[in-house]
């Protein structure tokens, strides 16, 4: 982190030292960093002022009369304060100092003070400061909108995924994520990333399906001058290019067996080599990977190294389809109309309870991408502050259509499979679509089982029903409301 993001910061430094001098010098000097420092001269004198206002950092001596830098510690321990120590110690008390980060503290420093030292450690504890307080916001701004960071939902699914988030984050472990398409899995390497203490460092990410095999090598490990035609000066690759950041591998799997293998040795030695290079250049890169296959059948198929494939999967993290979390729907709805309501300078200002029944009979094999599209037309097509069915109805077999998750409805092929019944209708009004109409039948009771078969079709959905049948969803429920008032009839 620069100088200037640590001023920013502001972090609030306590130095506690009994030493007058040697007090005010290190006042002086954590203030001319940009840092907002007082001091006390005991660890007593520390409390009181903690009490009053608790500062970010602590900077303790170890021995000092009244209350000592263990004492120190041991009491805002039972006190549950979430402040970061920083020990003192002379050359004869190291032991103690082992002692003192056993019970909390940072880190320690030995006198007589390095500044270069307590610096690099100020600056190491302010990013670590900011990365919490990231943590802090993003929860907040879970608990009160449904967002975590740029992702959306607040459905089991999707908090177990931030949790993992949070774990893996300020750690430098490789992670591999898993999902199908569409489900956002660049967007959970993002946010890996920005609460990693890599996040003022370059995010690097690698669609390794949409860079053609002969180029993707050179693309991640560069290449020298003359290495190949077309290479009339020496290319860094996206992993020089990311050092001390993240390089984020889309879709691992479709990387060829040679370029796999060379990807393991850039975990397994921190190194590359460029193509037509002779030596080899350290880096210092975090890899997140991500799959839209289930990992274990590729290296099954032998599309994944099993070798790569553990060294990866050291942290995993599996997106849930849209399918298997729509709780979250109406919040993903509503914040893509509102940003795109926002770029096209449109009045839309939400979703209809009726256009949300249509988007949550959709099994979106697209997922969460597929949504965002349906959403960006609807807000341009939408003539009213809601959208409603009719703006999605451009879609046609898109929205509503089978899909191999989702059951289909019978049809003359499988007329023998029990249709889904509609609770509002009798039982015996469901019929086979071969059946449905025969001589003799009531235009009444030809209309009861058209709407019955509809229903069936779209899954008990009354305003698909009603847009399929060419009526609106008023006259579709004062007919369901009649047809539920009259009394059964006697099939004996």
């Amino acid at each position: 982190m620069t100088d200037t993001a640590t001023a920013d910061a502001k972090l609030r430094v306590l130095i506690v030292e009994d030493d007058p001098a040697q007090r005010t010098g290190l006042t002086q000097l954590v203030a001319g960093w940009g840092y907002a420092a007082n001091s006390a001269p005991d660890g007593e004198a520390a409390l009181a002022q903690i009490a009053q206002a608790p500062p970010d950092v602590i900077l303790s001596d170890l021995v000092m009369p009244k209350m000592g830098g263990l004492d120190l510690l041991r009491a805002l321990r039972q006190q549950e304060h979430n402040i970061t120590v920083l020990i003192l110690t002379a050359q004869g008390t190291v032991d103690t100092a082992v002692e003192a980060i056993q019970l909390g503290a940072y880190d320690y420093v030995a006198k007589p003070i390095d500044p270069q030292r307590l610096r690099i450690l100020l600056n190491q504890v302010s990013e670590r400061h900011a990365r919490q307080q990231e943590v802090t916001v993003l929860r907040r701004q879970l608990r009160d909108h449904g967002r975590f960071g740029t992702m959306i939902g607040t459905s089991v699914a999707m908090r177990q995924v931030y949790q993992l988030i949070e774990q893996a984050a300020p750690t430098g472990a490789s992670v591999l994520i898993t999902g199908e398409s569409g489900t956002g899995k660049e967007l959970v390497a993002q946010t890996l990333h920005r609460l990693s203490p890599r996040a003022p460092r370059p995010f690097v990410p690698i669609n390794c399906a949409a860079i053609p095999e002969a180029l993707l090598e050179s693309e991640l490990f560069g290449h020298e001058k003359g290495a190949f035609t077309g290479a009339i000066t020496r290319r860094q690759g996206s992993f020089e290019l990311a050092d001390r950041g993240t390089v984020f591998l889309d879709e691992v799997a479709e990387m060829t067996p040679a370029t796999q293998a060379k990807l393991l040795r850039v975990l397994q030695e921190r190194v590359v080599r460029p193509v037509g290079g002779d030596r080899d250049r350290a880096i210092d890169i975090r890899i997140i990977a991500a799959t839209n296959i289930v990992p274990l059948d590729a290296v099954r198929q032998g599309r994944l190294r099993e070798d790569l494939y553990y060294r990866l999967n050291v942290f995993a993290v599996q997106l849930p389809p849209l399918r298997e979390r729509l709780d979250d729907l109406p919040l993903l709805a509503q914040a893509f109309v509102t940003e795109f309501a926002r770029e096209l300078g449109k009045a839309v200002v939400g979703v209809s309870e009726e256009a949300l029944a249509v988007l949550q009979a959709h099994r979106w094999p697209g997922n969460v991408r597929e949504l965002r599209n349906v959403m960006e037309r609807a807000t341009i097509v939408a003539r009213d502050r809601f959208i409603v069915p009719a703006d999605l109805a451009g879609f046609g077999a898109t929205l509503g259509g089978d899909h191999p998750a989702r059951s289909a409805a019978p049809s003359p092929q499988n007329a023998g499979t029990p249709r889904p019944q509609h609770p509002e209708l009798p039982e015996q009004a469901s019929m086979n679509a071969p059946g449905l109409l025969s001589p003799g039948m009531t235009v009444d009771e030809a209309e009861r089982q058209l709407i019955t078969i509809t229903l069936a079709h779209t899954g008990g959905n009354k305003t698909k029903a009603a847009a399929m049948l060419g009526i609106s969803l008023k006259t579709l429920h004062n007919k369901l409301a009649r047809e539920a008032a009259k009394p059964p009839t006697n099939q004996s």
